[in-house]
């Protein structure tokens, strides 16, 4: 694992906002004690979920998008671990395994490309190494028994995080074919040609690899389908969407009836859940959209998502996190509203 560091002790405790009398969760949070056989370790860890992040620009800017998602992770990571660890969230369900550096592969393409072109054709080949690292770390953490939850970077991630955990449950036996079916709240379909890896075709990689099974797609922008994207979406049996058009405009339907539907037509296998930050409405992201669904209603649907799903992961990205924006603080929501829903639905169903 070139690309990928471990987090250690010290990496969290730099990061707590500790007060007396308080337990923040990152005081609580699991740290694997060595990195020597980590996969090993990882699967006699007690944690239900692995947090992992991904910050990088490379697959956004090879889809002509603006930087920023790379710094999401770190703004993530500072709020996330001094939330309150409560009996609500206390922090040991979480294993906070660490993140991947690519600005290795960046550096020198910046540096050498002598057009926008140029520029663009090695950044899209360099996200084939993401590919391949990311698809590792993701698998590893399947084959553990674990859920991954993957704090981009860009919307390409969901490529290997499709792949490595379709692979990782078919080995498992909990599939009969190593295909995943995926939920994806996005104001685009992020089903552009096979023209080379960036953050705009992860879908349609996934299904032309043969990874990708049932796909859902949740309040797209009717604005911002290209007719060819469309076409090839709606002749493919194995693909539903309902737009944001028609559930917030023409009002078809109401947000709950859309994540019902969604919910339903992947109801047969396990889920990825994938939520990209610019159907967030005036949330700033590499596609920011002043029309977007309300941060209740993303909070909302994580939680029915966890309860109402067979989730295989949680994947959020786009984000272009600073100081004052608070996307790493409404990233922190949506990550302890998946994992609180998802350990109600465990008890519930534990106790009948």
């Amino acid at each position: 694992m070139q690309f990928f560091n471990h987090f250690f002790k010290d990496d969290v405790t730099n990061l707590l906002q500790t007060r007396r009398f308080e337990t923040k969760l990152g005081e609580r949070i699991l740290i694997l004690p060595t990195h020597i056989d980590w996969q090993e370790q990882l699967a006699k860890c007690s944690a239900s979920f692995v947090l992992i992040g991904i910050p990088e620009d490379i697959g956004v800017e090879a889809n002509f998008g603006k930087k920023g998602s790379s710094q999401t992770w770190q703004y993530f990571l500072e709020n996330f671990l001094n939330i309150q660890s409560n009996d609500f969230l206390s922090g040991e369900e979480i294993l906070l395994l660490g993140a991947f550096d690519f600005t290795s592969l960046e550096k020198p393409i910046a540096q050498n490309a002598i057009n926008e072109m140029e520029l663009v054709d090695a950044l899209r080949h360099a996200v084939n190494t993401i590919d391949d690292e990311v698809e590792h770390v993701i698998k590893k953490i399947i084959d553990a028994g674990k859920i991954p939850i993957v704090i981009g970077g860009g919307h390409n991630n969901a490529y290997p995080i499709i792949k490595g955990t379709a692979k990782g449950l078919y080995k498992q036996g909990v599939l009969n074919v190593a295909q995943l079916n995926v939920i994806n709240v996005d104001a685009h379909m992020d089903y552009r040609p096979l023209e080379g890896r960036h953050s705009g075709n992860a879908f349609r990689y996934a299904e032309e690899d043969g990874y990708l099974s049932k796909y859902f797609v949740l309040g797209f922008h009717e604005n911002y389908i290209s007719q060819s994207v469309w076409t090839d979406f709606v002749n493919n049996p194995t693909f539903d969407a309902i737009s944001y058009d028609d559930i917030f405009l023409k009002e078809k339907c109401t947000f709950l009836d859309a994540m019902a539907v969604g919910f339903t037509f992947t109801d047969d296998a396990p889920v990825g859940i994938e939520i990209d930050a610019d159907a967030i409405l005036n949330t700033q992201s590499s596609a920011y959209t002043p029309s977007g669904i309300d941060v209740n209603a993303i909070r909302q649907f994580i939680y029915l998502a966890a309860i109402k799903t067979k989730p295989a992961y949680l994947h959020l990205c786009e984000g272009m996190a600073n100081e004052t924006n608070g996307i790493g603080k409404l990233f922190t929501y949506l990550v302890s509203d998946f994992i609180k829903a998802y350990l109600q639905k465990d008890n519930n169903e534990t106790e009948d």
